[in-house]
C-alpha cells in the first residue's frame, strides 16, 4: 500500500483523492491481487507476428529503453517518443512500455522488476534506460530505491512527476533526468537535488511526456551529451509498419484472441471504402497484434471486438499515420464489476443515440490555447476544458435521452476532476450520417453508430 500511495502522491497530486475513492472501492468491494507484468512482446509491441511483415533486423549498441506511463493512461502515451527514437535510428526491439494497473494497490516494484528482467535477457543482459511519468514517476523512482534494482538501470528519466530530494538509487548512484513544466497545472514545476533538472515552458502535463523537447533531452542523456539528428517523427510514404494492442481502458487488462477489423474510410466523411476491411487480426494472450502494412497518410477505422459477452464492439477513427508504429492502442470499457468499468457505468446503451469519446493522445485540450469543435459546437471552453483539468478524453452522449443537446454540467465523472469529462450532446442515429471533428484545424470525420447495437464511437487525434 505504501508504494501506491507513493504513486499517485508522486504522479498526480491533484487527483490523489478521486484515486484513493477508487481504490478504496477495490479493497471493500472486489480486493486487489498482485499483478503479473505483461509478457515482452515479440519484435516488440508487435505481437505474435499475425500480420503480413515483421521490422527488419536490427543491431545496436544503445542500452534497452523502457517506458512507465501514468494514472488511466497506457503504453501508446510513449508512441511520440518511440517514433522519434526510431526517427533517429534506434532499433524497435530496443523501445518497451510497461502496461500496468493504475487503479490496482497490488501494483508493486516485483512485477516491473520481472518484466526488465526480461527485457535484459533479451539483450545479452544489458541494463536498461527507465522512464516514468506523472505516477509511472513514482514508480521509476521507487524501483530503484533498491540497490539490486538500481543496479539494473543506466539511466533514469523522470518527467512531469514530484520533486526529490535526491538522484534515483539508494546512493543516488542512478544518473537521473528530471523533466517538468511550470505550466504543468497537474504537478507543476519539480527538480530532484544533484540530478539534471530540465524545465520546459508551455506544456501541459501530458505533453510534457509526449513532447519533442523531452524527446531531445531524453537523447542526448542515453548518448553522452550528442544531439538527435532530428527531433520530428520522420514521415514516411508507401507502406508503414502497424502494430498494438487490445486493453482495457484504465486497468489494462489484455483481450485474448480479440478481433480487430482494419478499414480504409473516407477522411471527409468516415464512410467504409469498401465493405471488407483491409485486414483482419486476431491478438495473442497479451492483447498484442498485428504488426502488419498500411498506406502511409490514410484514414483507418479500427474495430475492435472482444468476444466477450456483454462487450461492447469499439470503433476508433485515426488520422494517417505517417510513420511506422508499434503502440496503436485499442482501448474496450472494462466490465461493470471493475474499479473503470464502474467509472464508465453510465456511458448509454440504446440506439437512440450515438456514444462518442474524443481522445487527444499527445496533448491536452486546454480552453484558449486549443480550439475542439465536434459538429461545429466548441467544447473548448473554460467550462468544459479549463487549463486546471488537462482533459484527454471527452465522452459525449444524450445523458436523459431527450434528444437535446446540454453542455452547461459535467456528467459521469462528477469526482474525476481530471484527464477525463462527459457531457451531454445528442447524435441521432435515424439517419446514417457523419459527425465531423476538428482540432486545431485538424480533421477528422467518424460514424453516428447505434450505440446499442452497433457500438462506440472514438476519435483519436494523435
Amino acid at each position: 500500500m505504501m508504494l501506491s500511495l507513493r504513486l499517485f502522491f508522486s504522479g498526480e497530486r491533484k487527483v490523489f483523492v478521486a484515486a484513493i475513492l477508487i481504490m478504496a472501492g477495490c479493497l471493500i468491494a472486489f480486493g486487489c491481487k498482485k499483478e503479473d507484468p505483461p509478457a515482452p512482446p515479440d519484435n516488440n509491441q508487435n505481437g505474435n507476428g499475425n500480420g503480413d511483415t515483421l521490422p527488419p533486423p536490427c543491431e545496436s549498441e544503445h542500452e534497452p529503453i523502457i517506458f512507465l506511463h501514468g494514472f488511466l493512461a497506457s503504453g501508446d502515451t510513449w508512441a511520440p517518443q518511440v517514433m522519434r527514437f526510431t526517427s533517429n535510428n534506434y532499433c524497435e526491439n530496443l523501445l518497451y512500455v510497461y502496461d500496468w494497473n493504475t487503479l490496482n494497490f497490488g501494483s508493486d516494484v516485483n512485477a516491473l522488476d520481472r518484466f526488465i528482467d526480461s527485457i535484459r535477457a533479451l539483450h545479452a543482459g544489458k541494463k536498461v534506460n527507465l522512464v516514468g511519468h506523472s505516477a509511472g514517476g513514482g514508480y521509476g523512482y521507487t524501483y530503484c530505491e533498491n540497490a539490486e534494482r538500481a543496479a539494473k538501470v543506466a539511466h533514469y528519466v523522470h518527467i512531469g512527476s514530484s520533486s526529490q530530494s535526491s538522484p534515483a538509487g539508494p546512493n543516488d548512484e542512478v544518473p537521473t533526468l528530471c523533466i517538468s513544466s511550470p505550466d504543468d497545472k497537474t504537478t507543476g514545476a519539480s527538480t530532484i537535488t544533484g540530478a539534471t533538472n530540465v524545465s520546459i515552458a508551455g506544456k501541459d502535463h501530458y505533453q510534457i511526456a509526449t513532447c519533442a523537447e523531452t524527446f531531445r533531452e531524453m537523447y542526448k542523456f542515453f548518448n553522452e551529451g550528442k544531439e538527435p539528428a532530428t527531433t520530428d517523427v520522420v514521415t514516411l510514404s508507401g507502406l508503414v509498419r502497424i502494430g498494438g494492442r487490445a486493453l482495457t481502458l484504465g486497468d489494462n487488462a489484455p483481450h485474448d484472441q480479440a478481433t480487430v477489423n482494419i478499414y480504409r474510410v473516407d477522411p471527409a466523411t468516415g464512410d467504409r471504402v469498401q465493405a471488407a476491411p483491409v485486414a483482419t487480426l486476431q491478438t495473442n494472450s497479451a492483447g498484442y497484434w498485428g504488426p502488419l502494412s498500411l498506406d502511409a497518410g490514410i484514414t483507418y477505422e479500427f474495430e475492435i471486438i472482444s468476444g466477450k459477452p456483454g462487450d461492447r464492439v469499439i470503433y476508433y477513427y485515426r488520422e494517417g499515420f505517417r510513420h511506422h508504429n508499434p503502440l496503436v492502442y485499442l482501448r474496450t470499457v472494462p466490465p461493470a464489476g471493475s474499479l473503470a468499468g464502474l467509472l464508465l457505468s453510465a456511458l448509454p446503451k440504446n440506439d437512440n443515440q450515438t456514444v462518442l469519446a474524443v481522445f487527444t493522445s499527445s496533448q491536452a485540450t486546454v480552453a484558449g490555447r486549443d480550439v475542439l469543435t465536434v459538429d461545429n459546437t466548441t467544447l473548448s471552453t473554460n467550462d468544459i476544458m479549463p487549463a486546471s483539468a488537462t482533459v484527454i478524453a471527452t465522452f459525449l452522449y444524450d445523458d436523459n435521452n431527450n434528444q437535446k443537446t446540454d453542455l452547461t454540467k459535467p456528467l459521469a465523472f462528477l469526482f474525476m476532476t481530471q484527464f477525463l469529462t462527459a457531457r451531454d450532446m445528442y447524435f441521432q442515429t435515424v439517419t446514417p450520417a457523419s459527425i465531423q471533428l476538428s482540432l486545431n484545424g485538424r480533421k477528422l470525420a467518424v460514424r453516428n453508430r447505434k450505440s446499442a447495437s452497433e457500438g462506440i464511437v472514438v476519435a483519436v487525434f494523435d
